[in-house]
């Protein structure tokens, strides 16, 4: 159904927890804080004595202001974020147990549901949670064998029921805040009347996309396209039916893509199509396929059927162009000229001026392209 696409590629490879960019001001603020904390402790440590230990606290401190610098540049957070919590939770389990340990040391165990919800989300979240839990638990009994026992059980009880209640509270609070983010963010990306991609969000799909592809020399395709006439479909039926015929026209588009291709409503009744990892040899049947279906499959509106057509314009990064901006204009140029030419077709080459229109296909053809 339409919308299909954009959802898949607005939630595609997201981790749980926070948004990307939040996470990474948080952890970098966790970084720098634990550092310079660490830090202040390794001066102590020196100026009492313990140089081993000081000299332990100073390369800590110094690798997590390193991370904190080095965080501003990564792409993926969750493997620097599990390199925090993972010592961090080890260590406060460590403080319950530590000779002359304080009874209310376990205190600190309570961090843990906390930050690894907040940054890993409810899944990754709960995983880490449980079993640093019981094993926060076993050190306290093992610690303090007596709270087993009088008082010290209701005391022991007190602290789990607590422990549990701060769980319950982060789970159905990460929850619900990830469904209302994910919500805010499709509303954020995606066109309302339709469900596909709105501009915005196909403006950065793009260049994220050109990007890859200097990477990886990968080519893409842009493909934008035009509803013929759509003024008069307004005109006689009513807006209710040109709304339907948007939504009809996305239906027979989105049907066909795949996964790593893109559909956005740009705009009016202008859309465009982004098909990754292809080229226009590879493209062009595809979308001659989609320009026939469209022209061949009216609109069902009530007992009428109101006969649609679309015209498109194809451009071929880097063929055509070299970045974002000259690949639209491109594929721009050419959907204005198949519109000019008559409309109900698809061009994609740059033609001379005496064009060639191939008979009962659409296709428009340079000479050097007159026998396909």
């Amino acid at each position: 159904m339409p919308g299909n696409t954009v959802k898949k590629q607005a939630t595609g490879g997201r981790r749980g927890g926070l948004e990307q960019e939040d996470s990474r001001v948080l952890m970098r603020l966790i970084y720098v804080s634990t550092g310079l904390t660490i830090g202040f402790f390794a001066v102590l440590q020196g100026v009492n004595g313990n140089l081993p230990l000081a000299v332990l606290e100073g390369a800590a401190s110094l690798l997590l202001l390193g991370g904190a610098h080095r965080l501003a540049h990564v792409r993926n957070l969750t493997p620097w974020i599990y390199l925090y919590l993972l010592p961090t939770y080890s260590f406060l389990i460590y403080i319950i147990i530590m000779p002359e340990a304080s009874v209310s040391a376990f205190v600190w165990v309570y961090m843990i549901p906390l930050m690894a919800y907040l940054l890993l989300g409810k899944t990754a979240g709960f995983i880490v949670t449980v079993p640093f839990a019981v094993v926060a638990i076993i050190a306290y009994l093992i610690k303090h064998p007596g709270q087993l026992q009088g008082a010290g059980v209701i005391d022991m009880g007190n602290a789990l029921l607590c422990g549990l209640l701060i769980m319950l509270f982060v789970h159905v609070y990460e929850s619900r805040r990830a469904a209302a983010q994910q919500l805010l963010r499709e509303l954020a990306e995606t066109d309302g009347l339709t469900g596909v991609a709105n501009r915005s969000s196909f403006q950065r799909l793009l260049d994220d996309s050109i990007a890859l592809g200097e990477r990886s020399d990968e080519c893409l395709v842009l493909v934008l396209l035009d509803l013929d006439h759509f003024k008069k479909v307004n005109d006689r039926w009513g807006h209710e039916a040109g709304d339907q015929a948007l939504r009809h026209i996305c239906a027979c588009i989105d049907a066909r893509l795949r996964k790593t291709d893109m559909l956005a409503r740009l705009g009016g009744e202008e859309f465009a199509i982004l098909l990754r990892r292809t080229d226009s040899a590879q493209a062009r049947p595809l979308i001659e396929a989609l320009r026939l279906q469209i022209a061949t499959t009216p609109l069902c509106y009530g007992e009428q059927e109101i006969p649609l057509s679309a015209t498109f314009g194809l451009a071929e990064w880097p063929v055509d162009a070299k970045d974002a901006e000259q690949l639209y204009r491109c594929a721009d140029q050419r959907l204005y000229r198949g519109k000019h030419l008559g409309r109900n077709q698809l061009i994609f080459h740059d033609v001379l001026p005496a064009d060639l229109l191939q008979p009962h296909t659409g296709l428009l053809l340079s000479s050097d392209h007159s026998r396909e």
